[in-house]
C-alpha cells in the first residue's frame, strides 16, 4: 500500500473510532482536533507528491509530520481520558510519523 492510501485508510480508522466515542462536551473537542489532524496528514502528503519544487515538497513533508505529531497528542487525550483504546491508532500515526521523517531526511540531501 502506498503512502497516500495508506494516510487515506488511517484517516478513516480515526473518524470510524471516534464515531464510538461517546460524545460529552470535552470529548466533542478532543474529536474534532483528531479528526482534523489525521485527515490533514494525506492531505498535506499529496501536496508532496504533487509539488511544484524540493522546497516545497520538504515544507509539506514537514507539514504532514507535524499533523501526524498533532493526531498522536489527541489520540493520547482521548486514550486517557475517556475507555476508549487508541494504543493500535497511536501505533499507526507513530509509524507514518517515521517515514515523513525519512522523506523528509531524503528530500534534505
Amino acid at each position: 500500500m502506498n503512502l497516500e492510501e495508506r494516510t487515506f485508510q488511517f484517516a478513516k480508522s480515526v473518524c470510524t473510532h471516534c464515531k464510538k466515542i461517546e460524545k460529552r462536551i470535552e470529548n466533542v473537542d478532543y474529536i474534532k482536533q483528531v479528526i482534523r489532524s489525521s485527515a490533514s496528514i494525506g492531505a498535506n502528503y499529496i501536496e508532496v507528491n504533487e509539488s511544484l519544487s524540493r522546497k516545497d515538497a520538504l515544507m509539506r513533508a514537514r507539514i504532514s509530520r507535524k499533523e501526524a505529531k498533532e493526531t498522536i497528542y489527541w489520540l493520547r487525550l482521548l486514550n486517557e481520558t475517556n475507555d476508549s483504546d487508541t494504543h493500535s491508532l497511536m501505533n499507526e500515526a507513530v509509524q507514518i510519523k517515521k517515514i515523513l521523517s525519512s522523506i523528509i531526511i531524503k528530500l534534505n540531501t
